[in-house]
């Protein structure tokens, strides 16, 4: 559950601190005063996207912090590192006047992303206008996909349509008209032609180029080399080199040897570092040797340079690349020139996929059908509770190609008036009738899922009277299970909390600023009289308003 919310430079929201507790929580409030900047705050700290008009005039900067309690195990925690300590798990976000952010999950750095996948397993936000979604048909299969739990079917069956639509591509690809046929051919034909003709070898280049710089100079190494060689071995006018004179040297020490272990220790020395000096001078001539070069050779290196630099521009990064680039051409130019024969071979192999696609998305309308009836009563046993007895509804399906989606068209239904037929939710439904279809269908789905906290941001609008009194019953109910913030205006819906907050808008030094207080039982009355009849509460609306707590505490004891 929501602990603590802490909020700093938030629209008109300076600082505030909220301590919710369990069961139903609500925050009233005048219009204007600050009340869905509260779930615009909790909206921040969960990921969800946000602007830096958010932030308060004048303020650098906007920090939103939530403390979440009894924090199950989630496997959005352990990818990226994360766990909850003894249940309890604290969310942080900065948001700065440049549109940057800085996101932590229990104290680390997180990405926005990661925050927001981890947000959505820990608290749910039903927004004012969530109603208004319900008349987008497009959204009613989703619904139905999240209470039936069709990922398994769902998986079977995009691997079907995956590889049914890959195959479609390659038919697709092959089924050209003659002139463009005939203008591929010719393309493929010369790319191989040029390709081949390079006979082209992995590493070339990097041989080749090494070679080249070693040509373009030339003149620079074989002095080092002829300097080397002179020192080793001497010039030719008979001078001696350092291999000669540690051979002297080792004659010289060699002829004492046997007047100690000393002198024999230093012959072996001088005997190494001639040996040595020898091979490097070997190595050295050697070396030599691969630097003379025919006068023609530093040329046709920069050719074949330049000509692996132009292939490289149109064919791939290296000589392995451009290697694979010929194979492919090679394979398409068979497609091609075998097409009618590969096209038979597709033909068949798309009716077998299309037939196990057809197969595994029956599968899955199965399942949706089955949850659907699940879901139409389970629906219309909420409405019935929700004050609208009267109401049908239905869940409508009709087959349709299939797509990524799979064979169903899927769209709620509903009748309001006894003897009226099953028509679209979007047009027959008040904006009353949606508020409440749309929270009977968040309380069933709520029950599928392991969230904890559910938000309600004026879920009242468009309701009233018994309606209202209905509505403020299901919460309290839904809070027996879960944790309930709710955003009213509805004094029947505010009397029903366990928890009752006050959002008010003041002035202070020029400046306005939003305050939010948990309210005792006479502060609580007045404000659930101001709900009912205005600013200046009577004693009967302040009677009234004692009689909704008491009716309120009355009802809550049975559940």
């Amino acid at each position: 559950m929501l602990q603590l919310l802490h909020i700093e430079n938030i629209a008109v929201i300076e600082e505030a601190d909220i301590t919710f507790d369990r069961g139903f929580n609500a925050l009233t409030g005048e219009t204007g005063a600050g009340k869905s900047i509260v779930i615009d705050a909790m909206g921040a700290v969960l990921g969800q996207r946000t602007s830096r008009d958010l932030i308060r005039t004048g303020a650098a900067k906007a920090f939103v912090s939530a403390v979440f309690t009894d924090v199950p195990p989630m496997a959005e925690l352990s990818a990226c590192g994360l766990e909850a300590e003894e249940g309890e798990l604290l969310l942080q976000r900065e948001i700065f006047a440049d549109g940057k952010n800085a996101c932590r999950v229990g104290g680390r750095p997180v990405t926005v992303a990661q925050l927001r996948r981890i947000g959505q397993q820990l608290l749910n936000i039903h927004g004012q206008h969530d109603g208004q979604l319900l008349l987008d048909e497009e959204r009613h299969l989703g619904y139905l996909d999240s209470y039936g739990h069709v990922e398994e079917e769902q998986g079977a069956y995009a691997a079907c349509y995956e590889a049914m639509e890959a195959t479609r591509k390659k038919m697709r690809s092959l089924e050209m008209d003659e002139a463009e046929k005939a203008r591929r051919l010719d393309s493929l034909q010369f790319q191989i032609g040029e390709l081949e003709r390079a006979e082209l070898k992995p590493g070339e280049e990097e041989a080749l180029l090494q070679r080249r710089d070693i040509l373009r100079n030339s003149e620079k190494f074989m002095s080092a080399v002829q300097g080397a060689l002179y020192c080793l071995n001497g010039g030719d006018e008979g001078g001696a080199g350092a291999v000669g004179l540690l051979g002297e040297a080792e004659r010289s020490i060699a002829s004492v040897r046997g007047l100690g272990e000393q002198f024999a220790q230093l012959a072996g020395r001088l005997e190494g570092l001639r040996s040595e000096s020898y091979d490097v001078a070997e190595t050295l001539r050697d070396l030599a040797g691969d630097l003379e070069f025919s006068p023609g050779e530093l040329d046709e290196l920069e050719s074949r340079a330049d000509q692996l630099y132009r292939l490289k521009k149109k064919y791939g990064e290296t000589e392995e690349d451009m290697i694979a680039y010929l194979d492919k051409c090679r394979g398409e130019l068979d497609e091609i020139a075998f097409a009618s024969d590969t096209l038979a071979r597709l033909e068949k192999t798309l009716a077998k996929e299309r037939a196990q696609a057809m197969k595994a998305a029956k599968a899955l309308s199965g399942k949706r059908k089955a949850a659907a009836k699940d879901l139409e009563a389970r629906i219309q046993d909420e409405l019935r509770q929700l004050d609208m007895p009267k109401v049908r509804f239905s869940i409508q399906f009709a087959e349709k190609e299939p797509d990524a989606a799979g064979i169903d068209e899927v769209r709620f239904l509903m009748s309001a008036n006894v003897g009226e037929e099953l028509r679209p939710i979007n047009r027959v439904a008040s904006g009353g009738e949606l508020a409440r279809i749309m929270l009977a269908l968040k309380n069933v789905l709520a029950e599928e899922e392991t969230i904890g906290t559910l938000v309600f941001d004026e879920v009242d609008t468009g309701v009233s009277g018994r309606a209202a009194q209905k509505v403020a019953e299901k919460l309290a109910q839904v809070s027996r299970r879960k944790q309930v913030l709710c955003v009213t205006h509805l004094p029947q819906l505010a009397a029903m909390a366990d928890t009752h907050f006050s959002v008010e808008k003041g002035e202070r030094k020029g400046r306005t600023f939003t305050s939010v207080e948990s309210l005792d039982l006479e502060r609580r009355k007045g404000e659930l009289a101001r709900l009912t009849g205005g600013e200046k509460p009577t004693a009967a609306m302040l009677a009234g308003a004692e009689e909704l707590i008491a009716s309120a505490a009355a009802y809550k004891e049975k559940l």
